[in-house]
């Protein structure tokens, strides 16, 4: 697959999409950022853990922002799969194998001069008496219960403050007042580990927030340990993505490097020793909707972002996205495609297929692999397969395994495989006690006894292979191969 327009930030995504029917909308009725853009989202093409009804559909572009008449508001940028492949350049399903080479292939983001950058053609500085960024940027809440305006497509960047070493990762990002922004960190994050290391040398940690860039940037920043360790620049798996290295520029207000193509970036710096309670503006007792479908809990203390300037390009789209749509499964689910997949090959070579992450699993928390059993020598390497999956990403919490004729895109196919080729007493096993990610509400000691503390889980392996030396008996039925378009002319299968 490839496409005409070359793309190489927002706005050439946006012409890339416009070259297929159904991926990318706009709409000049005038929005309300809060709760009212999202809630149209919901219907147009949310999709993923989103409450029923939802579904898959185009990118919305919002021409028409109240309050904000500078600004448009694009979402659903990445909330299909295809749409991710169309803007990539690749099939759908061989976008886990082209994050795995782009990891091989990567480049090293360069500087360029401030003078060149989009992202500067205008300038707002918070120590102008008029700054509010609550004016400025037209950050939407999702739901009328969210703690506040969120920034939910923001890259943050920033340097470790002993090393030098770069990160780049997407957090929830919630305003605060003119000048201050709450920013969440999952426990173990790389730029906490940054902050705290800046924090306990009693200083603030200078960051950017970048907003609206070229897909490939916001799809890389999604790599996890152990793909990318402590240190790693996620910016160069972007490079290696597009054969062509990020651009960055240096501040105008803080010592720090900005994605220069992006649409918006956000200056500041995480002050050392204050935090603020999340919801200290509504009183909610909720954060904003994420990715497992629920709402998350307001968190006290969370760190703060002292913004100190505001730059854009001229006639400035603010991309952002629902936690909970699909958005969020590919941003998460095709890095982690990759990271199995490398891992895999590394240690089963040509065993494993190929990997899904689908939508129902959130991207983080079920991943279907498709493997090939050669020999009888063959038989329980699928286990391994699953174990070096739960190694490679550490939040994963369900594994399924299928054979070579299941369709893993399917999840009726892999349905089938699970009631015709999984018995649970003996194709299930279960690896308790296992650290995985605090947003689950189910991982909790008051859902299960056996969980410790929140956040811990029972990992679970489905092996629904077939066994080796039965596999004459489960040949699917085989049908003749057809030309169909003889009988429907343009049909594509």
């Amino acid at each position: 697959m490839s496409h005409t327009v070359p793309v190489t930030d927002l706005r050439s995504a946006i012409e890339c999409l416009k070259q297929y029917e159904g991926e990318y909308l706009e709409t000049n009725e005038p929005v309300n950022p809060e709760a009212e853009l999202s809630g149209v989202y919901r219907y147009v093409g949310a999709g993923g853990t989103v409450a029923r009804p939802t579904r898959t559909g185009p990118a919305l572009m919002f021409n028409a922002v109240k309050g904000y008449p500078d600004f448009r508001v694009l979402i659903g940028l990445l909330s299909s799969r295809q749409r991710v492949a169309r803007l990539l350049g690749v099939a759908k399903e061989e976008l886990g194998f082209l994050l795995k080479q782009s990891v091989d292939k990567a480049i090293a983001p360069v500087l360029v001069t401030n003078d060149s950058a989009p992202c500067q053609e205008v300038i707002h500085l918070a120590s102008s008496p008029d700054f509010d960024l609550r004016k400025l940027l037209p950050a939407p809440t999702n739901t009328p219960e969210d703690a506040g305006p969120y920034f939910t497509m923001g890259m943050a960047y920033a340097a470790d403050p002993e090393t030098g070493e770069h990160d780049v990762t997407i957090h929830r990002l919630c305003v605060q007042g003119k000048d201050e922004i709450s920013m969440y960190f999952v426990p173990g994050r790389h730029l906490d580990q940054f902050r705290i290391k800046a924090e306990q040398a009693g200083k603030p940690l200078p960051i950017t927030i970048s907003i609206g860039v070229d897909p490939a940037i916001e799809i890389g920043a999604c790599f996890e340990p152990p793909t990318t360790p402590l240190g790693y620049d996620e910016l160069a798996i972007a490079g290696g993505l597009r054969g062509k290295a990020v651009e960055l520029v240096n501040g105008v207000a803080v010592d720090a490097r900005a994605i220069a193509h992006a649409e918006v970036v956000i200056e500041g710096e995480l002050v050392p020793n204050y935090g603020v309670q999340e919801d200290q503006n509504t009183g909610t007792g909720k954060a904003m909707p994420e990715f497992p479908g629920y709402t998350g809990e307001a968190k006290s203390n969370v760190p703060v972002i002292k913004v100190k300037a505001v730059t854009h390009r001229r006639e400035p789209i603010l991309q952002t996205c629902i936690g909970a749509s699909d958005e969020h499964t590919n941003l998460a689910g095709i890095p982690t495609e990759a990271s199995i997949l490398g891992m895999t090959e590394r240690a089963l070579p040509g065993f494993v297929l190929n990997v899904h992450c689908p939508s129902p699993g959130t991207g983080k928390y079920v991943a279907v692999l498709q493997v090939k059993k050669r020999s009888a020598n063959d038989e329980g390497r699928q286990r391994q397969a699953a174990l070096l999956a739960f190694a490679a990403f550490s939040e994963l919490k369900h594994v399924f395994l299928v054979d070579e004729d299941v369709d893993l895109f399917d999840l009726s196919d892999v349905m089938w495989a699970m009631t015709t080729r999984y018995q649970g007493d003996v194709d299930t096993i279960f690896v308790p006690g296992v650290r995985c990610h605090p947003l689950d509400p189910s991982q909790d000691p008051a859902f299960s006894p056996s969980i410790r503390d929140h956040g811990i889980s029972c990992k679970t392996i489905y092996d629904c292979t077939v066994p080796y030396k039965l596999k004459h008996n489960f040949e699917r039925s085989k049908f003749m191969e057809v030309d169909v378009s003889r009988f429907i002319p343009g049909f594509k299968p």
